[in-house]
């Protein structure tokens, strides 16, 4: 089952959606009028069910098949929202909104799903359900979760959930999977150490912020090096140093660090977290000081499941003729906490040779459409063949 011809047509079409979404940008879970272009658009495909709201902002559509004999109903997620990122492309469609832009694809994700949502309720070929699921707040706002909490699973009997991001590197319209942990957890610390400050002439007065914080930042590089098992990932990396003082002469009162912290098993995110708690209280110590650590579990690791992972592999060769064995990420990805609920896969589909995501220059492939569309439609077809 190459790339389904209708798909082909399509194409137009969907990039003109796909190029106003990008166009109009809105962050976590401000999707406002994505969101009710999404709606609008499920509204005119004919879906059976359209319900907003649903985590904040998110969509859900249902669509049914021909058939019901199986009880089966299979979701499919595509995120809406875009980065606090002044865009850099020069496109005569880019951002519309200084300081906003689609610069992870996920207007290229929403297009593709609606094209897919399109398509089958054109043609309803298949035994069972699907819920096409447009999410908000993927970009670290947990709009996953929140769609999860409020019910989402239950309320429409989902019993598997595939998800998809595009993926710059990797040819157009080729894909990439792999099984079991995937994407790292994301946490985030926040601390402040706490000393005495005073002249910077006179340091034998003071209890030294500075030094204590530069202390525990070097410290902290040990918990990879001397802690962490040397074949398990687990990335620590302190991303901002704040004095409570800017003056040339004077050491500070207080600093504050702030950074995260990726793994991919719960062994290290649980190691992580009870090492920087004990660096930071050893150092604080050492010199004297005091220290207060914040430390938040953000994004969990991303987990594909066995049996959906090589299903989804299996589509992924037939639309396309391959699906290689993608690279561990670590970076995070909410799409985690929908697989911890229901069974599933998350998989990469190729970009080209374009700038990373995240990057002021990215911009979606529209030639990935055909494929990214033709792999939502198979998964349902395959998955829950008609009667």
């Amino acid at each position: 089952m190459p790339i389904k011809n209708r798909f082909a047509e399509l194409l137009p079409e969907i990039t003109e959606w796909r190029r106003d979404l990008h166009e109009n940008p809105e962050i976590l879970f401000d999707t406002h009028r994505t969101s009710a272009v999404v709606a609008e658009k499920l509204k005119e495909f004919g879906c059976d069910e359209i319900v907003t709201g649903i985590g904040r902002t998110g969509v859900v559509g249902i669509i049914k098949g021909k058939t019901d004999t199986a009880g089966k109903v299979i979701g499919l997620r595509a995120d809406m929202d875009a980065l606090p990122i002044h865009e850099q492309t020069g496109l005569d469609y880019a951002s519309k909104t200084p300081g906003k832009m689609h610069a992870c694809g996920h207007d290229g994700h929403t297009a593709m799903l609606l094209g897919a949502a399109k398509y089958l309720a054109e043609t309803r070929n298949f035994d069972g359900t699907v819920a096409v699921i447009f999410q908000p707040a993927e970009e670290g706002g947990g709009g996953g979760k929140e769609m999860c909490d409020d019910g989402m699973m239950a309320r429409w009997g989902i019993q598997e959930v595939y998800g998809m991001h595009n993926w710059p590197g990797v040819p157009v319209g080729t894909f990439a999977i792999r099984p079991g942990s995937f994407f790292a957890s994301t946490d985030m610390f926040e601390i402040e150490f706490e000393g005495r400050g005073g002249h910077a002439a006179k340091p034998h007065e003071t209890i030294d912020t500075t030094v204590m914080a530069s202390q525990f930042v070097l410290s902290l590089q040990s918990i990879a090096s001397r802690n962490a098992d040397p074949v398990e990932q687990i990335v620590v990396s302190v991303t901002s140093f704040e004095t409570s003082s800017k003056a040339f002469n004077v050491i500070p009162q207080r600093v504050t660090l702030r950074g995260t912290v990726r793994t991919l098993s719960a062994q290290m995110r649980d190691l992580a977290e009870t090492r920087i708690k004990a660096i930071a209280d050893g150092v604080a110590a050492t010199f004297g000081g005091t220290v207060k650590v914040d430390y938040d579990r953000n994004y969990p690791v991303m987990v594909n499941h066995e049996e959906q992972t090589e299903f989804a592999a299996d589509v992924a060769r037939k639309v396309s003729g391959n699906c290689d064995e993608a690279p561990l990420v670590m970076g995070g990805e909410d799409f985690a906490f929908m697989l911890e609920e229901r069974p599933g896969a998350y998989i990469l589909v190729g970009n080209g040779d374009t700038a990373a995501v995240h990057h002021p220059e990215y911009n979606f492939n529209d030639e990935a459409i055909p494929a990214g569309c033709s792999w939502w439609a198979e998964i349902v077809e395959s998955r829950m063949p008609a009667a």
